[in-house]
């Protein structure tokens, strides 16, 4: 049997006296970087994808989260954005888009942001970094599990019992209810066709 503890996280991982182990879902969103859009590639000409002509290459890196509890859940997600040029000989400022977005279920986009990053490179400087951060907000009864479902999922199951084999995150209303009450802040840079077409086949 597996306990599952729907909030508060200082027995994850522990053996439930009654049998099972205990694990923890937060209805915080969980940050993260969608494939193919941690980096991104500048050109001089911009319309060339030589490799001689690279600009500046980016990354995005040390992504971390917080999240408040109130009436609605508020994510905080910081990064860093570590850059590289290939031109040193003046100082200069490059910004760079990204973009923050809620999913929910993982495929629907409810709430999107695009904020810019400030890199400045001094003279005969080849690499520049920057930290920056996004926030979400997500309705807290929306990312909350039904109370029937939680039943389901906390129901105690002794051996021998009828339903003791059944695993109760396999029945299709519980896996609909998780997915539906699962959300992510994912954090990106803002690429163009172009630029992600660049990332995906490089």
């Amino acid at each position: 049997m597996l306990a599952l503890a729907l909030a508060g996280c200082s027995r994850r991982g522990e053996i439930d006296p009654t049998g099972g182990i205990v694990a923890v879902r937060s209805a915080c969103p969980v940050a993260a970087i969608p494939a193919y859009t941690g980096d991104i590639t500048l050109f001089n000409p911009a319309g060339s994808t030589d490799a001689r002509a690279i600009d500046v290459v980016a990354n995005i890196s040390n992504l971390r989260s917080t999240c408040s509890e109130g009436a609605q859940f508020y994510s905080e997600a910081t990064f860093t954005v570590n850059a590289r040029r290939s031109d040193a000989t003046v100082a200069r400022q490059v910004t760079l888009p990204f973009f923050s977005a809620v999913v929910r279920g993982g495929n629907a986009v409810v709430a999107k942001r695009v904020g810019q990053v400030v890199l400045d490179f001094p003279a005969g400087q080849y690499r520049a970094t920057a930290a920056a951060k996004a926030g979400s907000y997500v309705d807290k009864a929306a990312a909350t599990l039904p109370a029937d479902i939680q039943a389901k999922i906390t129901q105690k199951r002794k051996a021998g019992d009828a339903d003791a084999a059944i695993d109760p995150f396999a029945q299709p209303d519980v896996r609909a209810a998780l997915q539906r009450t699962s959300f992510e802040l994912l954090v990106g840079f803002n690429l163009t066709q172009d630029q992600l077409r660049y990332n995906a086949t490089r």
